[in-house]
């Protein structure tokens, strides 16, 4: 439509006096049929003073991230600031709420002055307007756009929320998306109308003007998928006999888990006979944790005999079909007060202003110094006599192998940093980035150690790592856990993501530590089932599996075992029966050497 059919369908004053209050100029005229109807849109964006009138430009011209990123927090004042503080987000780096969404949404896409694309605009959107993401985003996407392979991976959670809550435009072909296509101001303004929580502003924009949404058909339950659960001792009691644990492993077996990680080194004992926990504690093993803080379970102990949990463990989980994946859930802490601490203080080590301990709940801990070659030798010597004298499928640390980054200020590890640099000290700062990343390194070192030992004694089994999310492991327990897959030391990755949020669970999962790990080696997700007097609905853990599986990870794991059944709102046949429904049908456990692909 031409300039001069425009002005006699809309009116001369008319037009001229919308041209004037927006101060975008002329749009060109080869495009005005496409924004004409998006004119009501722009035109109330201004007047709430969303859209600065002082802009000359046309409704055809590109939009630059920083610009729809501000005009973004200005249509949805303080969304974004409420959501980040509610999820415990901060953008330190950021110098503005505008940076701090552009590095929300966009990650390493983002650039101010650089022109937006389309599907950046929609995930910035969704990030600025704290619109809940999808379980099913990627289902979505594929099922709505035949271009959804072009959607870059970093803006399909956002594109998918925008398409669930009929934020994006249709083209002239409704199932196509352009995501890389730039954005245009009338086109990106559209986008903030149809989302508007104003309804004089999403009035401007009619709803089928939306791209439409179909909800995915469910997801089928794949034929090869971790399905694992945690054993502990704490707050759980289905390792202290073996009746309780024919019963426990026997229920999982029916509902088609193929995985159990069951604690062998937990509150400063093994869960096993050692030998070598023999001489250096005096103690083969201590399966009864001391939560009353009245020393060693002395009595219970002795209700054990000569117990090997272990190997009742394995026995029974066999026959079944189960996979058993021991676990260190201690790893280098301990209780302050447990004999490994009393024995070995030279172990131990230190925050800068010398003290040893730090709260986790009611009960101090203290840190093994994971830079000590005696702490090391003992560590390597546990898992070496576990590898060696149980036919176990595989060996899993977790968060708890690696050290608070407030430690490391021992005269050992003070000797061995001066040793290294020229006898300087280490920064007072226990933050700062070259000691972080010093420390850091030595882990890694040590889980090389860790690798080789575990596959020296047994060739077949997995080298698994239950880690965080690796920005919060590495700059918190000084845990590189993207090192230790790029070297070749972990086989099987089960991420904790221990959130209630659907929008925080799946944006970890769309971080580039995991995605790389994902392509790499199977790579699958830890999910809260509760905790004790803290039970996490049914629904709410389906709804995770589900998008575990949308995003193409490998598995899940549950922490705890009790918890799986228990709840103030839900019978444990509820439960059981919410499971059942999940997990329809057997599953291969997933492994390099069972032919996982990615």
């Amino acid at each position: 439509m031409s300039i001069v059919n425009l002005l006699r369908r809309l009116g001369l004053s008319f037009l001229i006096g919308l041209l004037c209050a927006v101060g975008l100029g002329l749009p060109a005229a080869a495009n005005l049929s496409a924004d004409e109807q998006r004119l009501p849109c722009v035109q109330r964006l201004v007047q709430r003073q969303i859209l600065p009138p002082g802009v000359l430009r046309g409704l055809d011209e590109t939009v630059s991230q920083g610009n729809f990123a501000a005009t973004v927090l200005r249509a949805f004042p303080g969304a974004f600031a409420t959501a980040n503080e509610a999820l415990g987000l901060t953008f330190e780096a950021a110098r503005s709420q505008t940076e701090a969404l552009l590095m929300a949404a966009l990650g390493e896409q983002a650039a101010m002055f650089r022109p937006i694309s389309r599907s950046q605009a929609l995930a910035i959107l969704v990030t600025g307007s704290a619109t809940p993401y999808q379980s099913t985003a990627t289902q979505s996407l594929f099922q709505t756009f035949r271009d959804a392979l072009l959607i870059p991976r970093a803006n399909r959670e956002g594109v998918a929320a925008a398409l669930a809550q009929g934020y994006i435009p249709q083209l002239d072909r409704p199932q196509l998306l352009r995501p890389q296509q730039p954005a245009s101001l009338a086109d990106s303004a559209t986008m903030i109308c149809l989302a508007s929580r104003d309804p004089e502003v999403a009035g401007t924009i009619a709803a089928s003007q939306a791209v439409a949404f179909e909800p995915p058909p469910a997801i089928a339950a794949p034929s090869s998928e971790l399905r694992g659960v945690w054993l502990t001792n704490i707050d759980s009691d289905v390792l202290f006999s073996r009746e309780k644990l024919a019963a426990a492993l026997e229920t999982l077996a029916s509902l088609n888990f193929n995985t159990v990680y069951p604690t062998v080194w937990n509150w400063g004992y093994t869960l096993f006979p050692s030998a070598v926990a023999e001489r250096t504690l005096g103690y083969q093993q201590g399966l009864y944790p001391d939560l009353e803080q009245t020393g060693r379970q002395t009595e219970l102990e002795a209700t054990q005999g000569d117990r090997d949990m272990l190997l009742e463990l394995i026995n029974l989980a066999q026959p079944l079909g189960l996979k058993v994946i021991p676990w260190f859930e201690f790893g280098f802490m301990a209780p302050a007060d447990s004999t490994l601490a009393q024995r070995h203080p030279d172990w131990l080590t230190q925050k800068n202003d010398g003290s040893l301990t730090t709260p986790e709940g009611t009960h101090e801990r203290v840190w093994l110094n994971p830079f000590h070659p005696e702490v090391q030798q003992f560590m390597l010597a546990l898992i070496g006599e576990l590898v060696s004298n149980y036919d176990i499928d595989g060996f899993q640390v977790d968060d708890h192998m690696g050290l608070p980054v407030a430690y490391g200020y021992d005269p050992y590890t003070v000797n061995l940093y001066q040793q290294e640099h020229g006898g300087a000290l280490p920064p007072e700062d226990p933050t700062d980035a070259d000691w972080v990343r010093w420390r850091a390194d030595k882990i890694t070192d040590f889980m090389g150690e860790v690798f080789e030992v575990v596959k020296a004694r047994r060739p077949n089994a997995v080298m698994s790592v239950a880690p965080n999310p690796h920005e919060f492991a590495y700059e918190y327990y000084l845990q590189d856990w993207a090192t230790w897959v790029e070297r070749g030391y972990v086989e099987e990755l089960v991420i904790q993501l221990y959130r209630n949020d659907l929008g925080r669970f799946v944006w970890e999962m769309g971080r580039d530590p995991a995605q790389t790990a994902r392509r790499h080696i199977p790579t699958s997700v830890g999910i809260l089932s509760g905790l004790k007097g803290r039970s996490v609905p049914l629904a709410q853990i389906q709804q995770q599996i589900e998008a575990v599986r949308d995003r193409g990870f490998a598995g899940v794991a549950f922490f705890f075992y009790e918890t799986l059944w228990t709840s103030e709102t839900e019978t444990p046949e509820q439960r059981q029966a919410g499971f059942r429904q999940v997990f329809p049908n057997e599953a291969d456990y997933p492994s390099l050497e069972g032919g996982w692909q990615p």
